[in-house]
């Protein structure tokens, strides 16, 4: 059963809106189908969390003007942070809201074949390119409403390609700056390494102002092809008042690597879908994520790979922490289907609650139709362990200090593997902001 909803937007502004952005007839064509889908296609429903009274729909800003920055002087502080010089001189792309604001990517990379731009500039001036990954093999515009609403609405995000054999040693980042609160943003990232190649993409996604009342809609599509390798870092850390839904999917070819390194730490009530499909045989998914949950939000994280592929290998591994009245659920799911025999799923997931008031629920989940395979998984939930707090505070250790540092502790299994460096000193610095 399907229950009518009525769009903030009508065909003639969404048709306006993309001629307004120079897009191809297809772009423009998928956006209307899209739209007359999300009126009646269901709310996706993740498992023990209830988001029928959360506002993904109701908005009345579309798009806010922002500047561009003519220099990285302009960025606010905690900008500034994010950017390593080095990387910041080379490949970076920054946007504003929903503005394009900053963009450079070496010569060198240019003259290899490497496009790296917004995404309604790769729609322009790579059209093919962009129609043969846009929602066709990776998040489908008409999987639930919230899919459809993002491919009708779609006002921002980036275009990552990198030809074959081409190995990009150096990590190229995009940061999206959140600094008006009238913002709604549907952001569509898409990241493609043809075969043999090799690339490091790392995002953040930052508010600088302390509250807003704004919807958050992101996809990202991941595609390595035979024999690529695709690490992915990611820290969201969106203002409260935001409500998120953010779905980031991964499909690996023959031989070909995803690794995944997520830090979800946004203050408004999330929904987080992460995908790996092991689709080629010898394909390996790793997937590692920690957050922390504040205040009275409430999450939902989902982890999922699924092995299609022979001697497929998937790796799921989440730490969380809750404070105050906060609540999380953690879903892990391992699939191997029919077929993809000699394969292997392993996950963990562990959560801490720091009060009373704190819910934390960790559902391990194996789905398995193979019977040559190996799999496991393990999974925690409790609180601070008064003796370790207890040892810390008969040393002159404050009792808020000691329990950071247990923090820090519980989190360090997770962090210390994340194979991004860049990823790894702005996580850190996040946590820390958030258990002082």
């Amino acid at each position: 059963m399907t229950t009518e909803t009525r769009l903030p937007f009508e065909k003639e502004y969404v048709e306006s809106f993309s001629k307004q952005k120079g897009e191809p007839s297809w772009l423009g064509e998928l956006r209307i189908k899209a739209l007359e889908n999300a009126e009646t296609l269901p709310m996706p429903r993740p498992d023990k969390t209830k988001i029928d009274k959360w506002n993904f729909t109701q908005f009345s800003s579309h798009t806010v003007e922002s500047q561009a920055f003519t220099s990285l002087g302009e960025l606010a502080e905690e900008v500034k942070v994010l950017i390593g010089t080095e990387t910041a001189e080379k490949n970076l792309y920054i946007q504003r809201n929903q503005t394009p604001a900053f963009l450079t990517l070496t010569e060198d990379l240019k003259s290899q074949g490497v496009i790296f731009t917004d995404i309604f500039t790769a729609a322009r001036e790579h059209s093919e390119l962009v129609q043969k990954y846009f929602m066709t093999d990776g998040v489908k515009a008409d999987e639930h409403r919230l899919t459809a609403l993002h491919a009708a609405l779609l006002n921002g995000g980036a275009f990552l390609y990198v030809p074959k054999n081409v190995e990009v040693s150096e990590p190229i980042q995009a940061v999206y700056v959140h600094d008006d609160s009238e913002t709604n943003l549907f952001n569509h990232v898409i990241v493609v390494a043809e075969d043999n190649s090799s690339v490091t993409y790392v995002e953040n996604y930052i508010s600088t102002v302390d509250s807003a009342n704004g919807i958050f809609n992101i996809i990202t599509e991941v595609f390595a092809n035979a024999n690529a390798k695709v690490q992915y870092g990611a820290v969201d850390n969106l203002a409260k008042g935001v409500t998120t839904y953010v779905n980031r999917r991964g499909i690996a070819g023959r031989d070909a690597r995803i690794d995944w390194a997520l830090g979800l730490m946004n203050d408004g009530n999330t929904i987080s879908e992460n995908v790996t499909n092991l689709v080629g045989d010898g394909s390996y998914g790793d997937t590692k994520t920690v957050v922390v949950g504040s205040g009275e939000q409430i999450q939902n994280f989902t982890t999922k790979v699924v092995h299609f592929g022979k001697n497929s290998e998937g790796y799921i591994l989440k730490h969380g922490v809750m404070k105050d009245s906060a609540s999380a659920i953690f879903n892990g799911i391992g699939k191997i289907e029919h077929g993809a025999s000699k394969s292997n799923a392993e996950q963990e997931s562990r959560v801490l609650m720091l009060s009373e008031k704190a819910r934390g629920d960790a559902n391990p989940i194996l789905l398995i139709d193979e019977d040559d395979v190996t799999a496991g998984h393990a999974a925690s939930v409790g609180r601070v362990d008064p003796v370790q707090l207890y040892y810390l505070m008969s040393r002159g250790i404050p009792q808020k200090e000691a329990e950071r540092l247990v923090i820090h502790g519980f989190l360090a299994p997770v962090v210390n593997q994340l194979p991004i460096e860049g990823v790894k000193k702005q996580l850190t610095e996040v946590i820390e902001r958030k258990v002082r």
